[in-house]
């Protein structure tokens, strides 16, 4: 309550109130509530010899698919895939995305991987070529390497040198003694005052880990040394060994960027720091396009840091899904994209047959312009057999943490070979619900005939509508 007074009745009731915290331990939810529909995809599941296991992964069937997946995960780590395309192309439901998912999860967390939707071009903000062209550098990862020469150790002494200020007010600081320790040794240092400044503003004290960059005079603190770890359960300090070594030393940074993240630190409007100018900018968040002369710009840069050795281009993966949804424009610019120097590996999938390109009258196979078709090598999905789609929902179940019996299982791989992958999988959750509210703790085969009856799959649906066409509206 701050300063304000309060009664005395409420003061003496509230000697008497029982205490009413409680604290219990509950169980994370965070797995449960991350489940998506591929989690379940931990890689492309082939032997070293490159050939496909039929279960293995998260992934089920489709081995030539994932074959010809692995040789392309190949070329792409030994960089000899940029400029290139691939086209996924299969029937709904056929495990194209989640083979594109696993290729990002082969290449690892290094290789830059940006998903798309087609559809995702039409903004009434930016330019539709604009959103291919900055995920087309958010593609395109840059490793920089910069060999720096730093002072590192754990904090012995720190002692600010001061003088009386010329002008009578109190005293200024003309330097700052500080001690460093490492395991090989201890070194004592006499510091600018600007690099007490710093100190000051990481807030570093005796016993702190610190480095000191020698060129800049950047001052990073790390941690508190480990030799002052308490043992105390909850600590808001983080430990960390001693450095070893010399206390000055070559560091060697590495620093993973992508084009896209340049491009926006240097599209960044320089505005004022004072809250005014900061809330501003909030009132007017728009998306805004970066200019062709700044990413000119930045690409010569690049260029010059490859080409002295200083940084490493990394071509990721740009995976554009539905990409029958693009129009003539948009497979214009992949076109030339495909061309340019600086271009990622694109990954396009789609379940279009023979169909008209979007913005023109022209049919083609998959909806694609058949310039773009000759630059893409094709890998086919084929439909699901019966045994595959129980394995997968038998995958799913496990995902989601969900028990199945083995006459359900079958029932549910006999409607998704009449129905749909999709729709068995989206079978589990509500039959996992019924089964609950009749006090079982696994799924039946009664269950899932239950909720097969309650909801339609698409082709169900389509059927119903055309036999009862004339009671709806058209």
């Amino acid at each position: 309550f701050g300063s304000r007074s309060v009664p005395v009745s409420y003061r003496a009731q509230s000697l008497f109130l029982p205490p009413t915290m409680k604290i219990e331990e509950v169980q994370s939810t965070t797995k449960s509530a991350r489940v998506a529909s591929h989690s379940h995809i931990k890689g492309l599941g082939l032997k070293d010899t490159g050939d496909a296991e039929q279960i293995a992964a998260g992934l089920v069937g489709q081995e030539k698919a994932r074959e010809a997946a692995g040789i392309v995960v190949d070329l792409i780590k030994s960089k000899k895939m940029a400029g290139r395309a691939l086209l996924m192309a299969g029937a709904p439901g056929t495990g194209k995305t989640a083979i594109a998912l696993a290729i990002a999860q082969e290449l690892g967390p290094k290789v830059p991987f940006c998903p798309m939707v087609g559809s995702e071009v039409y903004s009434c903000e930016v330019k539709k070529t604009e959103i291919l062209v900055s995920n087309c550098r958010k593609a395109i990862g840059l490793r920089l390497k910069e060999t720096k020469e730093v002072y590192e150790g754990e904090v012995t002494e720190l002692s600010p040198e001061e003088k009386p200020d010329p002008a009578g007010y109190g005293k200024t600081v003309t330097g700052v003694l500080i001690g460093l320790k490492t395991t090989k040794g201890t070194k004592t240092l006499k510091l600018a005052p600007s690099i007490y400044e710093g100190l000051q503003r990481e807030k570093v004290n005796t016993g702190d880990v610190i480095y000191i960059e020698a060129n800049s005079g950047a001052v990073k603190r790390v941690g508190r040394s480990d030799t002052y770890a308490t043992e105390f359960d909850l600590e808001a300090e983080e430990y960390v060994p001693l450095p070893k070594g010399d206390v000055h030393k070559k560091k060697e940074v590495v620093q993973d960027i992508t084009l896209h993240d340049l491009d926006m630190a240097n599209a960044k409007p320089q505005g004022g720091q004072d809250l005014a100018s900061v809330m501003e900018q909030f009132k007017k968040q728009r998306k805004t396009e970066v200019t062709d002369k700044l990413r000119g710009e930045i690409n010569k840069v690049v260029n010059r840091y490859i080409d002295q050795g200083v940084a490493e281009l990394i071509p990721g993966v740009l995976f554009i899904d539905e990409v029958h949804m693009l129009d003539i424009e948009c497979f214009t610019y992949l076109n030339r994209a495909l061309e340019s120097p600086l271009s990622p590996i694109i990954v396009l999938a789609t379940n279009r047959g023979i169909c008209t390109i979007r913005g023109t009258d022209i049919v083609s196979p998959h909806g694609i312009p058949v310039d773009l078709l000759d630059r893409l090598v094709i890998i086919r999905t084929l439909p699901y057999a019966i045994d595959e789609i129980m394995q997968v929902v038998s995958i799913r179940a496990q995902t989601e943490k969900l028990n199945v019996e083995d006459e359900a299982l079958e029932l549910l791989g006999e409607i998704g070979a009449n129905t749909s992958l999709r729709y068995v999988v989206q079978l589990l959750t509500p039959a996992n619900i019924l089964a609950k509210t009749n006090g079982r703790d696994s799924i039946a085969r009664e269950d899932v005939e239950e909720i097969d009856s309650m909801f339609f799959d698409a082709k169900s649906s389509a059927k119903l509508l055309a036999e009862q066409a004339d009671k709806y509206i058209s």
